[in-house]
């Protein structure tokens, strides 16, 4: 089965189409759960450093 789709070379459906989207769609979500308590607190970071220096 999976030979028969490496070898399909018709156009993608809208099946595949959605399940490309809703893998990469988990990729996000994933990297924004995993990645959003560092990014948080390095812009935290940086606003309080211009704050402290005046800029």
């Amino acid at each position: 089965m999976f030979k028969n789709f490496l070898r399909n070379e018709s156009g993608a459906s809208a099946a595949e189409y959605a399940l490309i989207l809703a893998i990469v769609g988990l990729g996000i979500v994933g990297a924004t759960v995993f990645l959003g308590g560092e990014i948080a607190g390095a812009i935290n970071t940086a606003g309080t450093t211009i704050q402290n220096n005046g800029v």
